[in-house]
């Protein structure tokens, strides 16, 4: 393996941390929707529900078994480990004055134990996490005051842990809301009739609402890179970019060069 090659794997804080409501923390999001199937699309549930399954209220409950967790990367020879912070445990509604300490002390605490095992950490700071405070007061990124919002918790996080984190990613898979059905997962916005999660189909979509917020990632990116240079400039800060396989219906050229295009 090259010297320096960080090898490891990835998460983000809705697929593992579970500890939804715990110290503090206020819903994101991912806390409001539902599980699904592959014959069943997840819902979006604006009011929880009772008797009914949210895959990131508990996930694997890294909150709890972190220790555990990392020395099992740690075995499995793990360099470097890409992980989120997820917004609502440091603001809980998203636009906070003061950030959440305990959600602070979380991170310090796995950053530390990542480093017990020299494991480097790389950050995604919005990782389809947008506080649902934020969707409810602003229709989430479609709104152009969410960008200040962002921007103080990147300032929140990048002076906390200045020391501790090098790499860092603004947004994961940023380019995601050009594709349909992504406005409430990447956007943390909802558009009339919106009920569930439909990547195959334009119903209840607004592309419009989906480029605006977008727009609002890029120069929210813009500014949370610029302040974290400002802050460290040893940091090194990019952006997470999706990239989907396409097959051709058939094997017939007309078939091919349509895939390519679109």
């Amino acid at each position: 393996m090259k010297k320096g090659f960080l090898w490891g794997g990835a998460t983000s804080a809705n697929q593992i941390e579970g500890a939804w409501n715990k110290d503090g923390k206020g819903p994101s999001t991912a806390d409001m929707m539902t599980g699904g199937t592959h014959t069943k699309r997840r819902r979006i549930t604006p009011i929880l529900e009772e008797d009914t399954y949210y895959p990131s209220h508990e996930a694997i409950d890294f909150y709890s078994h972190y220790k555990k967790d990392i020395k099992l990367l740690a075995e499995m020879g793990f360099k470097t480990f890409r992980m989120s912070i997820n917004w609502s445990r440091i603001f809980p509604n998203g636009d906070d004055v003061s950030p959440n300490e305990a959600g602070l002390k979380f991170y310090d605490d796995v950053f530390d134990e990542l480093n017990k095992y020299n494991i480097e950490p790389f950050v995604t700071i919005s990782h389809y996490e947008t506080p649902f405070g934020l969707t409810k007061k602003y229709n989430g990124w479609v709104s152009r005051e969410v960008i200040d919002c962002y921007v103080r918790y990147c300032e929140t996080i990048f002076n906390r842990y200045k020391d501790k984190v090098q790499y860092w990613l603004t947004f994961n898979e940023i380019n995601v809301l050009t594709i349909p059905g992504t406005l409430f997962s990447g956007a943390g916005a909802l558009a009339g009739g919106m009920e569930s999660i439909d990547f195959s189909s334009s119903e209840n979509d607004n592309a419009q609402m989906r480029f605006q917020a977008l727009h609002h990632q890029f120069v929210a990116s813009a500014k949370a890179v610029k302040l974290g240079h400002s802050i460290n400039p040893d940091f090194k800060i990019g952006c997470m970019i999706a990239y989907m396989c396409n097959y051709p219906h058939t094997c017939n050229p007309d078939d091919m060069l349509l895939t390519q295009q679109t």
